[in-house]
């Protein structure tokens, strides 16, 4: 196969693995982070209760638990563009960013509550297995890059600029 024949294919790949790199991003810098928040929140007796009662829910309620999150917040994602579409376009982007970012913290920490009794279903189990090695495969891709090389490399001369200028501050 000729250099030419295969740029097609190496752009495509270029792409892949830039989006999988976003949707690993969202989840490492959004949903753990959001999720250890909305569990921080919950040391509130109450929602400290309600947790508990949720741990011990049956694998049927637990995965109706860790999906209805993602299909209530829908509705909202449809008011939100209906505001655009009206013209409201930062209230819209406003409204559908709050409602991400919510989703996010909610339907991680159900899923932190909630992963054992969601193992109980093999199919379950397969999917998040195969999301895992596909997430390990991903990484190792992105790590080898070279943009994200030069990323990393630009990221730790920022942070040594900022620490030099930290400690000549103190």
């Amino acid at each position: 196969m000729s250099r030419l024949s295969r740029l097609p294919w190496r752009i495509l790949r270029a792409l892949l693995l830039g989006l999988a790199a976003i949707v690993l991003a969202i989840e490492d810098w959004g949903w753990r982070p959001l999720s250890d928040w909305l569990g921080r929140i919950t040391r509130w007796p109450p929602l400290a209760r309600l947790e508990a009662r949720v741990r011990e829910v049956p694998p049927p309620v637990a995965l109706a638990l860790f999906l209805v999150p993602a299909l209530a917040l829908f509705p909202i994602k449809l008011v939100a563009l209906w505001l655009i579409h009206l013209g409201r376009s930062w209230l819209g982007v406003v409204v559908i960013l709050a409602a991400k970012l919510l989703g996010t913290a909610l339907v991680g920490r159900l899923f932190v509550l909630t992963e054992p009794q969601l193992m109980h279903y093999a199919w379950f189990a397969r999917a998040l297995e195969w999301w895992r090695a596909t997430k390990r495969h991903v990484r190792e891709l992105v790590g080898r890059s070279r943009v994200w090389q030069a990323l990393r490399r630009t990221v730790g001369g920022l942070r040594a600029r900022i620490g030099r200028v930290l400690r000549r501050a103190r």
